[in-house]
């Protein structure tokens, strides 16, 4: 096998692996509660997408060994592709053929752009350019973090923005690997170990902000947007600040721009597909069995006991319409003074301390008697 196809076969596994990390983490996602949104250590499931994510980070590596960055890349962009098939055939989550459009046209996309970003000699980023980098990557995550906490009602919109932090932090992690490798080549130094720290910090908030990004929001949206923004991302800098250019001059500059238009169009055909499906989620009816509590969709759990009567009833009395040829008379609401209750001789003193009767000596029925007069009565003889 030449070192061009085995280029190509790692590719393909490795995008089949970042496939199956994101399936896992999705369906992670699906059963964590919110305090372990973003890190659920204690599920097997998650460590087994972690594995498969670094699984696939490892072949994307050794692929890029044997073979040209402008072959491994576009081909990276694979993952959501073979994701909607997998998905369907292993945890029967199918796609529409929106989700089809939208992850062909952004997978095409990003494709066209890489193949047409050219490569330049090997350059390292300068210590000021790494703090400015670093400290520009953390601002630009938590402010989306900020953005995401603020659209918590909308789990497709916060879904996108903490995908988009994601692939910030993984684009930005490359970044770092890439001038890391550049300075060990010319040997190991304690100044490259900053630069360690924070491709280790970039690349495990990612991971945490990827599986965020999956809750409440689906497969297809958050895959795709983190599959686009990290190259994306790592292009970006890698013109502005490692001389990269696209090829063919004015015309590949022209094409890459348009490739960017198709992969983002492809992004907003899976957001606004994925709102779409919760609209219709919300306002769908929602059949009550015989016994249960009605709960219109979209209200959340319904509470026990005494509230969930209470809102039973409310329920039932907002879906209670009174006919068009009935006409209610108006109630006039006015105050009433109820009088106090006046008190007499049998009135009963609320301070008053109740009386216990005493209990029978030997266990039989005790019946008091009856007290006559307490005044004195002179007896004579």
């Amino acid at each position: 096998m030449s070192a061009l196809a085995l280029s190509v076969l790692l590719s393909f596994v490795s995008a089949v692996a970042y496939a199956g990390g994101a399936i896992v983490q999705e369906q992670v996602a699906l059963s964590s509660s919110g305090a372990r949104q973003y890190a659920p250590l204690r599920r097997p499931a998650w460590w087994a997408a972690v594995a498969l994510n670094g699984l696939g980070a490892l072949l994307h590596v050794v692929a890029l060994a044997y073979g040209p960055l402008s072959l491994v890349q576009p081909l990276g962009a694979l993952t959501i592709v073979f994701a909607l098939p997998m998905a369907a055939l292993f945890v029967g989550r199918k796609a529409g053929a929106t989700a089809w459009r939208g992850a062909l046209m952004a997978t095409v996309g990003l494709a066209g752009l890489l193949a047409l970003v050219g490569a330049s000699g090997a350059q390292s980023l300068d210590g000021p350019q790494r703090v400015a980098a670093a400290v520009g990557t953390a601002a630009a995550v938590v402010t989306l973090m900020v953005a995401a906490r603020a659209v918590h009602r909308h789990p497709a919109v916060r879904s996108i923005l903490l995908a988009t932090a994601a692939g910030v932090a993984f684009g930005m992690s490359s970044v770092f690997t890439k001038t890391v490798a550049v300075d060990w080549t010319g040997g190991v130094s304690a100044g490259d170990l900053p630069s360690l720290g924070v491709i280790g910090v970039l690349a495990t908030a990612g991971m945490l902000l990827s599986q965020a990004s999956y809750r409440g929001a689906g497969l297809t949206a958050p895959l795709a947007t983190l599959t686009v923004v990290n190259p994306v991302v790592a292009a970006a800098v890698g013109i502005t600040m490692f001389g990269e250019t696209f090829r063919h001059g004015t015309t590949g500059t022209a094409l890459a721009l348009s490739c960017g238009v198709v992969a983002a169009g492809g992004l907003i055909l899976l957001t606004t597909e994925r709102l779409a499906r919760e609209g219709a989620a919300r306002t769908a009816p929602v059949p009550v069995a015989a016994g249960s509590v009605p709960v219109a969709a979209g209200s959340g759990p319904v509470p026990a006991g005494r509230e969930a009567e209470d809102v039973a009833a409310e329920l039932l009395l907002a879906q209670l319409k009174v006919p068009q040829d009935v006409t209610l008379p108006e109630v006039a609401t006015s105050s009433v003074t109820v009088p106090a209750a006046a008190a007499g001789p049998d009135a009963v003193d609320p301070t008053a301390v109740p009386v216990m009767p005493y209990a029978p000596f030997y266990g039989g029925p005790y019946v008091p008697v009856p007290m006559d007069d307490r005044h004195l009565v002179r007896v004579r003889s």
